[in-house]
Formats: structure tokens, sequence, C-alpha cells
């Protein structure tokens, strides 16, 4: 066995924070209540998050991409002869 290796483990730290991380990382049963309140209010945000995403989707990209369409239909050169009076 490589001695500089265990020597160089030991000596980050790894020896220490591998298993407490480990123990940290455990996962256990959560007895826990979520009452009415908070239920709702956690429901609530996770709406406001996702409408705001899409509302977010819709300022930076949908209304960009209506503008172009409306300048390129708008082009003066595809308007048609023009009519005039003299």
């Amino acid at each position: 066995m490589n001695i500089g290796f265990l020597h160089a483990f030991h000596r980050s730290g790894l020896v220490v924070a591998l298993p407490v991380a480990l123990a940290i990382l455990r996962p256990t049963a959560a007895e826990a209540y979520v009452g009415p309140g908070a239920g709702l209010t956690a429901l609530g945000t996770v709406v406001a998050l996702i409408l705001a995403l899409v509302l977010a989707v819709i300022g930076f990209v949908w209304y960009p991409l209506k503008r172009l369409k409306r300048k390129r239909g708008a082009n003066p050169d595809s308007a048609g002869p023009a009519t005039g009076h003299k």
C-alpha cells in the first residue's frame, strides 16, 4: 500500500470530513406536520414561481419575436405599387 497516499489523505482532512458528511447526508424519517397555513403558503409560492417563469418567457421571447414579425410585415417594398394622385 502506498504510505504517501494515506498520509496525504489523512493530512487533507478527508479522514474526518468523509464520515461526517456521510452521517449528515444519511436520510432519516421526518415526522413533521405541515399545517394549512404553511401548506397554502407553499402552494401559493409554487404557483407564483411558475407564473413568473411563464411571464418571463413571454416577455423575453414572445414579444420581441412578435415585434420582429410585425416589422417584416410592414416592409414598404412588399406593400405593392404606390397609388398617388397628381
